[in-house]
């Protein structure tokens, strides 16, 4: 294994993830259970903030400390005191309300006064020669747009050419959606408390959460006895769905997979989805595609098999398969409607994607058998909403459409979600340059390949979302976001549907 690829099966984050309230139960718990404080647990935020600032930022001296009127103020007053005592100079900024502070704010505002430390006003001008931001005005609690004075301080923190870490959160994202509804900080990092929140993860937090990091707070023993409603996925849980072959296995052993798509001047989907399949490990893969097609797919992978497709061809293929992937390159026509029609009565595992899903649309139906990959604009007509509904709670929509449809849902997106009637993952993988023609398709192409090879519904999802980001994760860390191709991806998937033995 090159040390290219191992970086991608380390990670520092934790795999439970919670939503605000679950978290705030589980400080409480802890507190019970343990013996500690809430007081104690912000003492070890500030704490775990203060020490990563300074591992990316350990030659500023000239900090800003932003406060707000709550808990992830009181972990700023915090950060603030200990930079103060390290001879760092801290300008602290504190939003104050008629109200009184939490009791652990308070005390920690207590001590930054104790040590000599003074609270500026929210009218204070940011200096030009602040070198580092701490953002620790609003925490996981906000469900609403910033009001004044934060959305004027988040707007002025964003302005400064300082580099901002955010404590727990950036301010003005909401912690269980991902969502902005107004002002938002920009982080360059973001230190998280106890757990993952699943706005940290999907959505538009990928554009200012930063890097994220986690600090359990000492509680890592504790919490892993705690059951988490939501798991972060990455490559380096790849070992725990894919298990080396048997040494006399055989291609009938790894599965026979029909791929149905391809209508006219669409033959690339079908393509891409079928070398997909192959290079994820699929034993025999037969495309039913326009007879137009045959040629030029033989002559691009001449591994896989191709027929025309007919209402003929396709029964015979349905008594042939274990698995079906329906809808790359698919189109809308009577010849796609025909076939959609006819896998109503398919009831072993199947995976349906792009105008596969969007006839599903027009035609509602329940298949417990069933994968449905959409993106945000194909959910969106599967709920008949519209895609801002989709983007403003991704959870939401993906339970949504898993309780609609039945089987599993991929809700693709920065931040793919999976759900089954039980479960609910968000894989932690994939990068911009993945917003290109093609990569869908060689997504469901992979999963229709781990499905092939028995993988139950959501685990192939689960791991096949996994293994399609992680390749892109590596072809752009070597090359580049910018100008990435879906068939790039099949020098590398490979790496990945092969972690155990690599």
């Amino acid at each position: 294994m090159t040390g290219h690829f191992q970086k991608h099966f380390n990670s520092s984050l934790p795999y439970s993830v919670y939503p605000a309230d679950n978290v705030r139960e589980l400080e409480q718990r802890a507190v019970s259970e343990l013996g500690l404080s809430l007081y104690q647990l912000m003492e070890r935020a500030g704490q775990a903030a203060f020490h990563r600032a300074r591992q990316f930022y350990p030659t500023t001296r000239r900090w800003l400390v932003l406060c707000g009127h709550g808990n992830n103020g009181g972990d700023g007053y915090v950060v603030a005191r200990l930079a103060r005592q390290l001879g760092i100079q801290v300008t602290l900024v504190a939003v104050e309300h008629n109200g009184p502070l939490p009791p652990e704010a308070q005390q920690a505002r207590d001590a930054w006064v104790r040590t000599g430390g003074e609270i500026q006003g929210v009218n204070t001008e940011f200096a030009g020669d602040i070198e580092l931001i701490i953002d620790g005005l609003l925490g996981i609690g906000l469900r609403a747009a910033p009001r004044e004075p934060y959305a004027s301080l988040i707007q002025a923190a964003n302005q400064h050419p300082a580099p901002i870490l955010s404590l727990d959160i950036p301010s003005g994202l909401n912690a269980d959606t991902g969502h902005a509804d107004g002002a938002v900080i920009q982080a360059q990092h973001t230190q998280t408390f106890i757990a993952c929140k699943p706005g940290q993860l999907t959505g538009y937090a990928r554009d200012v959460v930063g890097t994220l990091h986690c600090d359990e707070l000492g509680l890592s023993h504790w919490l892993k006895k705690q059951n988490a409603p939501i798991a972060r996925l990455d490559a380096s849980l790849l070992n725990t769905w894919l298990h080396p072959r048997r040494p006399c296995s055989h291609k009938g052993d790894n599965g026979r997979l029909i791929l149905i798509g391809g209508d006219h001047g669409m033959a690339g989907a079908i393509r891409m989805a079928g070398e997909a399949a192959l290079r994820s490990g699929a034993g025999l893969v037969r495309v039913l595609t326009h007879i137009e097609h045959i040629a030029p797919l033989l002559t691009s992978c001449p591994e896989m098999m191709v027929q025309a497709l007919t209402k003929a061809s396709l029964e015979a293929a349905l008594d042939w398969a274990d698995v079906i992937v329906i809808g790359p390159g698919l189109g809308q026509t009577a010849w796609a409607r025909q076939a959609v029609q006819q896998l109503q009565r398919f009831d072993k595992p199947m995976l349906w994607d792009a105008d596969a899903l969007n006839l599903l649309a027009q035609s509602p139906s329940v298949n417990q058998h069933r994968i449905l990959t959409p993106h945000p604009g194909e959910a969106a007509r599967l709920l008949n909403c519209s895609v801002a509904e989709i983007e403003l709670d991704r959870i939401k929509a993906v339970k949504k459409l898993q309780q609609k449809y039945g089987g599993v849902v991929v809700l693709k997106g920065a931040g793919t979600l999976i759900a089954s009637e039980k479960k609910v993952s968000v894989a932690d993988v994939g990068n911009p340059g993945m917003g290109t023609g093609g990569m869908g398709d060689v997504l469901s192409g992979i999963i229709g390949g781990l499905l092939a090879q028995k993988l139950p519904l959501y685990d192939a999802a689960c791991s096949g979302c996994v293994v399609h980001g992680a390749a892109a994760d590596e072809i752009a860390e070597e090359f580049g976001e910018r100008g990435m191709l879906a068939t790039d991806l099949f020098a590398v998937i490979r790496h990945y549907v092969n972690a155990k033995m690599a």
